[in-house]
């Protein structure tokens, strides 16, 4: 049995098609016309990017909003309206642009936040690799392209496998202990990269040069090919990317499931993440509390999936409280953070942050 989606992606193909293309431009203008150059992002710079971003999610969530009212009012979509599974979309065309623009921004700011912490990890392995502060900007260009084909994999995955209740219900108990794992984990905890098995593999399996080679990720040597630390570093990013993926696409399917808002919002998170990166990469020691938010968040969203919804006659917890206690408990990290700052035990590392 299919499940009922107002935007499903066989009946509005052309509007996933259009906004793919919309990302494509964007893209290319970034690293083709705007950042064509490899050098460091300036904070300014950065500061103008992360703006640019934010307005266009903001500038998309008004235009969704008077598109899907519009939308709406046609007799097939009011028809969907009226089914007992759209309950929660209030019945009317109005109601339910409403609701669609809260899930979008809940979506987005659920994304957003779980990419802040995305970036976290992107520090630590720019630093274990000494990527040159002018070749940061290439790495995340191309991690965030590989990012946003993952996610739409994903995705396309879950508008399938969450149409059945025991899947969302398995999913919630994942995020349930995420959350709290998160929340019991150390603030001052960070991933060694030494570890990681697909690292130490592709070492033994594919030869690495002793030194970067510019901004090329592999080169041609002493008649072999080989790639470069730029390429192990891309490795990692992409890597760290798929397991952060596994917390997002049910964090988000916990607020809708409408594939639609699902893709857009995590496709304007991620564009915003690379000028993000150099906002914050000077001052992310500072928001060492942000996690334990996180983790609320990731625990919260789980409940929904799980509990939550039952104590509503419609079965929906709603979108409005959800984006509510989302900012709260973030605000309130984000706030902790800065009244009780982390304590240096150790001077910094040099070359960790350049």
């Amino acid at each position: 049995m299919q499940p009922v989606q107002l935007f499903g992606l066989s009946e509005y193909w052309w509007f996933y098609g259009s906004f793919v293309g919309l990302v494509l431009v964007l893209l290319a203008l970034d690293l083709g016309v705007f950042n064509r150059k490899a050098k460091e992002m300036s904070i300014a710079s950065a500061v103008r990017w992360t703006a640019v971003w934010i307005s266009l999610a903001v500038a998309f969530n008004v235009g969704l909003y008077l598109w899907s009212f519009h939308e709406l009012h046609k007799p097939e979509m009011l028809a969907k309206l009226a089914l007992p599974e759209m309950v929660h979309y209030g019945g009317t065309p109005s109601e339910a642009a409403m609701a669609l623009a809260f899930e979008f921004l809940a979506g987005y700011v659920v994304e957003i936040s779980l990419s802040v912490d995305n970036l976290f990890v992107f520090l630590v392995l720019f630093g274990y690799f000494a990527v040159p502060a002018n070749m940061r900007h290439r790495v995340l260009f191309y991690g965030i392209l590989g990012a946003l084909i993952c996610r739409a994999v994903f995705i396309a995955v879950g508008s399938i496998l969450f149409q059945f209740h025991w899947v969302v219900i398995l999913f919630g108990i994942f995020l349930i202990f995420t959350g709290v794992k998160l929340l019991l984990t150390r603030s001052d905890s960070e991933p060694d990269p030494s570890k990681n098995l697909v690292l130490r593999l592709l070492h033994k399996t594919l030869p690495v040069t002793d030194g970067y080679r510019g901004s090329r990720f592999i080169v041609h040597e002493a008649g072999r090919r080989m790639a470069t630390p730029l390429f192990v570093t891309l490795v990692a990013v992409e890597l760290t990317d798929v397991v952060f993926a596994v917390d997002s696409i049910p964090a988000i399917y916990g607020i809708t499931k409408e594939p639609l808002i699902v893709f857009t919002s995590n496709v304007f998170a991620i564009l915003g993440l690379r000028s993000m990166f150099f906002v914050l990469a000077g001052a992310m020691d500072r928001f060492h509390l942000l996690k334990y938010g996180l983790g609320f968040v990731l625990a919260f969203v789980g409940l929904k999936m799980t509990v939550l919804g039952y104590l509503f006659e419609d079965g929906h917890f709603p979108t409005s409280w959800s984006l509510g206690i989302i900012l709260v408990a973030l605000g309130l990290s984000l706030a902790a953070s800065l009244m009780f700052p982390k304590r240096s035990h150790k001077p910094p590392e040099g070359g960790a942050v350049n």
